[in-house]
């Protein structure tokens, strides 16, 4: 193992070849998942703003968004690219159920909330793991101006208004 500032493979590369590590592996992101959505669940019951829930939820749902990162691109071995693909996919599925569907806007929110931070884990790596790994080489400087070129470009083109009504519910139902 090369000490070039970061392991030169993921210890849950070698790991993932063993069907019971796997298998742990895969439970321990189960137990994520619900202790996540425990907290969603607890966090949707609050009326008011509780400091102790509102970091549960946090610190729940930064172990879930790890967990998926590492488990997509590792697991399925479908790499940085195809992780991307999915969680952008979910993303755009999270949209599409905002406008036309009743799914809780609270759901919806901590869904999306807790499906950026993978995508932005996979496509970080995509831009600066080397290609023998599946990245594209980047430096840590060209992947970085890259995702600001990006999040540039999402701000000044993208469209931007005060909002009508609460957030999605005015296309509910009407067709629009």
């Amino acid at each position: 193992m090369s000490m070039k500032g970061e392991f030169s493979e993921h210890p849950l590369d070698a790991a993932s070849k063993v069907p019971a590590v796997t298998a742990l592996y895969l439970l321990s992101t189960g137990i994520s998942a619900v202790v996540f959505v425990a907290a969603v669940a607890m966090r949707m019951r609050t009326r008011r703003f509780q400091p102790g829930v509102y970091w549960f939820t946090i610190i729940a749902t930064t172990t879930v968004e790890t967990t998926l990162a590492d488990f997509a691109d590792r697991s399925f071995g479908i790499g940085y690219a195809g992780s991307a693909l999915v969680f952008g996919g979910l993303l755009a599925l999270l949209v599409a159920a905002c406008y036309w569907t009743r799914i809780s806007r609270t759901a919806l929110f901590w869904s999306a909330f807790i499906l950026t931070r993978p995508l932005g884990a996979v496509v970080g790596d995509l831009l600066d793991k080397p290609i023998h790994d599946g990245g594209m080489a980047l430096s840590r400087f060209a992947a970085s101006a890259v995702l600001l070129a990006a999040i540039a470009v999402t701000v000044l083109f993208g469209r931007q208004r005060a909002a009508e009504r609460t957030h999605c519910s005015h296309h509910v139902g009407t067709g629009a």
